[in-house]
């Protein structure tokens, strides 16, 4: 990995933890913040594009339990993060009125919005669970003699 990935991948975490806490940053930052984890996070996909396709690839020519395990987590991670994005988005009290929108259905949107942000809380700390040898490798100095998963 180099400095301008684990860069962006710093950003996304960063933003993400700022945007999960409303209380600590206020509704307005915290919508403003969940658009700005959203373009984070087509940034990483961006980066990590070549990656994924190896990966489904892989999962399909050489299946296993390991591989298939993390293209659930990572597509569980997707629909929860697509979900609190939307659902957010929809619940808005400041990004949609400063587009002059307004949204009906906030007695869906907004229990909708909780739980999935909860889900996605959940699947992101899963996913750093699974991938801690990847972190601790990363931040140890120690080379990537790993296989790609």
């Amino acid at each position: 990995m180099d400095g301008k990935t684990l860069a962006v991948d710093a950003a996304c975490l960063l933003i993400y933890l700022a945007a999960a806490n409303p209380a600590v940053t206020g509704i307005g930052v915290h919508e403003w913040l969940g658009l700005g984890a959203l373009v984070a996070f087509l940034a990483h996909a961006a980066m990590h594009a070549d990656w994924a396709i190896k990966v489904v690839k892989s999962a399909f020519s050489r299946p296993s339990w390991e591989r298939t395990g993390n293209l659930v987590l990572d597509a569980l991670v997707i629909v929860a993060f697509m979900t609190v994005t939307v659902s957010g988005v929809m619940v808005s009290g400041a990004v949609l009125p400063s587009l002059g929108l307004y949204a009906n259905g906030y007695y869906f949107w907004d229990p909708l919005h909780a739980i999935a942000a909860k889900a996605l809380l959940a699947l992101l700390l899963v996913h750093v669970v699974v991938h801690w040898r990847w972190l601790a490798d990363l931040f140890g100095g120690r080379k990537q003699g790993r296989r790609e998963k």
